[in-house]
């Protein structure tokens, strides 16, 4: 059998097919200091173009030798769409990510155009996603995501608002996250179109040290089970901080792969699931590859793999500031630890 190409071995592992070693690979930014350096551009700048946006994805890719690339970096393209403005930050020397500078103060003030898709930067992730797609040669798998409604709500209105609103006005809560779950279905369809090869839907927000399982369950559950079911492509339903009272009914929800932090106890939850569920994280990106030695980045990766990983993921965006020769640890560890079958993924050969 001919050598895998980066993208089979991302696509055969959602489909549950052999694969030579572990991919190595996310769901959630992956752009590194290395690649914007390489470019000669500021961070701020892979913001406002999408030749900047495709070419450090990529350029991370090959500078490290990832699976896949992912677009865009930031959770502001869809609330900017929405008319919530944007601060970009472009004359910083800084790493700062996009921010929203206004927020709708009131549920009355809700307001979601039919074009959004077409607003702001959102013509721009298209045409890098455009770019990535042509100039990849299906090399690299390309990956999309979305925040999940009630983590897309957190952008557009102010959190205690919508924690109140939880408790006291439930039933409007449910109309507004209702209209966020159509809104993330249109925007997951949208790339789906374009030709991602795989869907992140990023409910970070709504671990159980923020909302309660019982909360999860009525509140959560329906609406990411709603867009699971609509997405055709590879999915994965990321959730940030405590999951461990929660994974059985994330599971539920129909995503092909479950992405966790290191906040879960994957031996435990790999006890609850079973063998037969994908499994990716969750290992902490900023303590590993920002902060840590280079010395304490192969423990942390097999312990993820041992524990019952099927692809090794950062529990969230890697931070762009990572020391090159922890990431350079992070992958060489993934190939070599990961020959061996996962729970749910088996090898060739």
């Amino acid at each position: 059998m001919s050598e895998l190409t980066p993208k089979d071995r991302v696509m055969n592992l959602f489909r549950r097919e052999p694969v030579d070693t572990m991919p190595c690979f996310s769901g959630m930014g992956m752009v590194t200091i290395q690649a914007i350096e390489q470019m000669g551009i500021r961070f701020a700048q892979v913001h406002t173009s999408a030749e900047n946006l495709a070419r450090s994805a990529k350029t991370t890719a090959e500078l490290f030798g990832f699976d896949a690339v992912i677009i865009p970096y930031d959770m502001c393209t869809i609330p900017e769409a929405l008319g919530r403005g944007i601060s970009l930050y472009e004359d910083s020397e800084d790493i700062l990510y996009p921010t929203v500078p206004s927020k709708w103060q009131s549920f009355d003030e809700i307001d979601i155009p039919d074009d959004f898709l077409s607003r702001g930067r959102m013509p721009l992730v298209d045409e890098a996603m455009e770019i990535l797609k042509s100039e990849n040669n299906g090399n690299l798998a390309l990956g999309g995501w979305v925040l999940g409604p009630f983590t897309m709500a957190g952008q557009l209105i102010e959190l205690d608002l919508l924690l109140k609103g939880v408790r006291k006005d439930k039933e409007r809560v449910d109309a507004f996250l209702s209209q966020m779950t159509d809104l993330v279905i249109k925007a997951a369809q949208h790339y789906e179109s374009i030709g991602v090869d795989f869907m992140n839907i990023r409910e970070m927000g709504t671990g159980s040290d923020l909302l309660s399982p019982k909360v999860w369950k009525t509140l959560i559950q329906p609406n990411l089970a709603k867009i699971f079911d609509a997405v055709q492509i590879p999915t994965v339903n990321h959730i940030c901080g405590s999951t461990d009272l929660i994974i059985e009914m994330m599971n539920e929800c129909g995503a092909d792969a479950l992405s966790v932090d290191q906040k879960n106890n994957v031996v435990e939850t790999r006890k609850k699931l079973g063998d037969d569920v994908l499994l990716f994280g969750n290992f902490d990106p900023y303590g590993t590859l920002v902060t840590g030695d280079v010395s304490e980045v192969e423990p942390a990766i097999k312990k993820c793999i041992d524990d019952g990983i099927d692809a090794v993921w950062p529990g969230c965006d890697l931070w762009p500031d990572v020391k090159k020769e922890n990431v350079e640890a992070y992958v060489q560890t993934v190939r070599e630890y990961g020959k061996n079958a996962s729970p749910a993924g088996g090898r060739i050969g």
